[in-house]
């Protein structure tokens, strides 16, 4: 795995944003359509507010959740409220784009499948953070989400506070590219082991090759 390390989270996140936006370019010249999927929670929302003044052919670009909380619409628990403040309100991008996790509806589980179809082939670039449990996604130590193999969304039971429905390890080891955005002192051990390979904790199961992992030093301790 790829690593860089960075002085501070803004300088992170501005990188992040330009490693987005590169590799959107390459794929829109390449293959005329980019499929970004991206995590939540609050350093996320930085790099995605930077990528939102990166050259990027919008129209030309679809964006999937990798997971959300199971709230209602707007709730401030949403990935996606956020997703549109950072990003979604600055850039030309038309509503079928845009890919919310229907975690309004009825049946869970059924919707999880539903949005499993709407998945393109592959994902063009997986954005994941990093948990001090490990855990990634909604990925959870010791949730029975973390057996799927053979369903590329589902749903997790109560964690902080919340379910949450999650794309799973087949969907995510089969996108071309994993872009890791880890910060905070709080995240160096399970970090150290995420560069180690270590496959007891939900975040060491995501494929290694195609991976790069950038860091504020902070999160990186003595990695470099």
């Amino acid at each position: 795995m790829q690593l860089e390390v960075f002085d501070d989270a803004g300088s992170l996140a501005q990188k992040a944003a330009e490693e987005i936006a590169a590799d959107a370019r390459s794929a829109i010249g390449a293959r005329g359509r980019y499929a970004l999927a991206v995590s939540g929670r609050h350093m996320p929302w930085i790099m995605l507010r930077a990528l939102a003044n990166e050259d990027v052919s919008w129209a030309a670009v679809d964006i999937f959740q990798i997971d959300e909380r199971i709230a209602p619409e707007g709730d401030p628990d949403r990935n996606l409220t956020h997703l549109r403040e950072s990003l979604l309100q600055h850039v030309s991008v038309r509503p079928e784009q845009v890919h919310a996790m229907p975690v309004e509806a009825s049946d869970l589980e059924q919707a999880a499948a539903q949005y499993a179809l709407a998945l393109p082939s592959m994902l063009d670039l997986v954005h994941l953070g990093l948990g001090p449990d490990g855990h990634t996604a909604s990925l959870v130590p010791a949730d029975p989400v973390l057996k799927i193999t053979d369903a590329d969304g589902g749903i997790t039971g109560l964690y902080q506070g919340r379910r949450r429905m999650t794309l799973t390890y087949p969907t995510l080891n089969h996108a071309r590219r994993i872009l890791w955005v880890v910060t905070g002192p709080d995240k160096t051990p399970m970090f150290h082991r995420l560069l180690d390979g270590d496959e007891s904790i939900p975040a060491g199961r995501v494929r290694r090759d195609q991976a790069v992992a950038m860091a504020d030093r902070a999160a990186a301790g003595n990695r470099t």
